[in-house]
């Protein structure tokens, strides 16, 4: 018995000797992994073989994870320089290793040697940088020349994994040949007894006790899907991070540097919004793509949303700090670009003229059809979402998706007061963030224009959701359609502008607030503000009798919206 189920001894010296799993086994590059623990002793090799064993198994487990992680989709220009480096040295190194044993004719002992003679090595030597400089001039490549950019890049010295059919295949193999000329061309002037030293090759990344990145992100979404996230969340960081991932290389997380982030942003500087959606960019690689976007022109995306990306990108980075040793620290800090507008500059609060031209359109006064919205008829839709969903917002400066999600059970009364309750508390809602859960004291417009009334006649039908015909959209915000319906809304009356959207009734909510001298604090608290300097929400601050009177003082001045009164249910 040796002690280790690896230690295994051959002519007094002992090996580590382990079966390579099966599970990867047709994929990695040994039949086994067998090598000498240099000793003789049977207790220092005990020692060895542990330490060894231990060293083996994370090997096993890196092809493991590299196996199943996702190909990079593009090499950077500093990785494939790294590669023709790799490879001439390489090449030089054989070269002095032909030159140490010796040639044909300098053997004097007259043993059988598998060498060339001097001349003949120089004549193959000839050939070859003739070959490959033809070659290299013509842009061509061959089948060694491939197989070969699949061995080089399996390298501990290179270690990436190459996606197939991606552009950089022929790179690599461009990369190769160049390094192969110079080598070439340098062996000859060896030949002619000139001193050309082989470089050390490039040093090689130590291995890492870290996850991948792959790994790593797959473990954080879910630690955070357990709790906050929601579907569409977790896909936004993981498509975000795996473009991130693609341009830079899947590594072990302690091995990402400043230099990787600057990369993404600068490749994201070129891109246009919606970027994969377009034609001519459609199908290709987030730094493939910011190429061809550079070349064409386009117009880049919004620092907003260059902003936002980042964002996903950084929040993972921050999780790895926190969970991880020898993660880089700030690895995105001080990259999103400085915005030289506020947040209220990038969203314009509505005009009281163009507040009539939005609810002076069919839907309130009489359209054909829900699907004929846009056209003059006897219907009025009442019950319909498109129908209250703008008057909320408008009265209550409540983002979109908080408003559609609403439960029947979320409009409540306490001591008299009619309120929205905003919650969580169901599998298809989410909020903003935490701060976003908040009371809503129900203005009295509303209760005479009905919307009670509807309520009502929801618990009747025994219907969960206060607006059950708005759909989800794929990405599982309920938001999402709407958004979509809202702008058509706005161009169909001649209302254009970028900065008008539906998150505009926030803004003209605290507009009306500060004109009706409602509190500032209060309506902080009315519409869910958590930064610093801004009140909570009712059970920190403020009663909901406070609330009520605040909010009954808002009046829109100037809005006659008396056509939209029903039958008053009371207050």
């Amino acid at each position: 018995m040796t002690g280790h189920p690896r230690l295994y001894c051959r002519k007094g010296t002992y090996y580590h000797r382990a079966a390579i799993p099966v599970d990867i086994k047709e994929t990695y590059p040994k039949s086994e992994e067998t090598f000498s623990l240099k000793t003789k002793d049977y207790r220092e090799a005990l020692k060895r073989v542990r330490v060894a064993a231990a060293s083996v198994d994370r090997l096993f487990e890196e092809h493991r994870h590299k196996r199943n992680s996702p190909a990079t989709d593009e090499l950077t220009s500093e990785q494939l320089k790294h590669i023709q480096d790799v490879y001439y040295a390489h090449l030089l190194e054989e070269d002095e290793e032909i030159r140490l044993d010796g040639f044909l004719d300098d053997a004097d002992d007259g043993s059988l040697q598998f060498a060339p003679t001097f001349d003949e090595y120089g004549e193959l030597l000839e050939d070859a940088l003739d070959y490959n400089k033809g070659q290299l001039a013509r842009g061509r490549s061959d089948v060694f020349l491939h197989a070969e950019a699949e061995e080089v890049l399996t390298w501990d010295s290179v270690n990436l994994k190459l996606a197939p059919g991606s552009p950089s295949w022929r790179l690599v193999e461009r990369e190769l040949l160049k390094a192969t000329v110079r080598a070439y061309r340098d062996n000859r002037k060896r030949n002619e007894g000139e001193v050309v030293e082989t470089p050390l090759l490039p040093k090689v990344t130590p291995r890492s006790d870290y996850p991948l990145l792959s790994v790593a992100l797959e473990d954080w979404i879910t630690e955070r899907s357990r709790s906050s996230w929601k579907e569409k969340t977790a896909s936004e960081h993981r498509v975000w991070i795996s473009h991130f991932l693609a341009t830079v290389g899947d590594r072990p997380i302690d091995q990402y540097r400043k230099v990787d982030a600057k990369a993404f942003k600068t490749a994201l500087l070129s891109l246009p919004s919606n970027w994969n959606k377009k034609n001519v960019l459609k199908g290709l690689s987030l730094a493939n793509a910011a190429e061809v976007a550079r070349a064409a022109d386009m117009e880049p995306m919004s620092d907003s949303n260059l902003n936002k990306i980042i964002g996903f990108v950084a929040a993972f980075w921050n999780w790895a700090d926190s969970n991880f040793d020898d993660v880089q620290s700030g690895l995105f800090k001080g990259l999103k670009i400085k915005r030289t507008k506020s947040v209220r500059e990038e969203r314009d609060p509505f005009t009281m003229e163009e507040l009539r031209k939005v609810f002076n359109v069919p839907i309130y006064r009489g359209c054909k059809s829900l699907r004929f919205w846009k056209r003059p008829g006897k219907l009025v839709p009442r019950d319909a979402g498109i129908y209250w969903v703008p008057l909320i917002g408008l009265y209550t400066g409540a983002r979109l998706g908080e408003i559609i999600q609403l439960y029947v059970s979320d409009i409540k009364e306490e001591n008299g007061v009619r309120y929205f309750d905003i919650n969580e508390d169901g599998e298809d809602k989410r909020l903003k963030n935490r701060n976003s859960v908040r009371s809503i004291p129900i203005h009295q417009d509303l209760v005479q224009m009905g919307f009670l009334d509807l309520v009502e006649s929801r618990k009747k039908a025994r219907q969960k959701r206060v607006f059950p015909d708005l759909k989800a959209g794929d990405d599982g915000y309920y938001s999402s359609p709407f958004t979509k319906h809202f702008r058509r809304h706005l161009e169909s009356i001649g209302i254009k502008r970028d900065t008008l959207v539906f998150h505009s009734f926030r803004h003209t909510l605290e507009d009306a607030c500060r004109e009706c001298g409602v509190a500032h604090d209060v309506m902080d608290a009315i519409q869910g503000h958590g930064e610093e300097g801004m009140s909570a929400r009712y059970g920190r601050g403020y009663t909901l009798r406070r609330l009520n009177e605040e909010m009954q003082k808002i009046k829109y001045s100037g809005l006659d919206l008396s056509h939209i009164v029903h039958s008053p249910s009371g207050t």
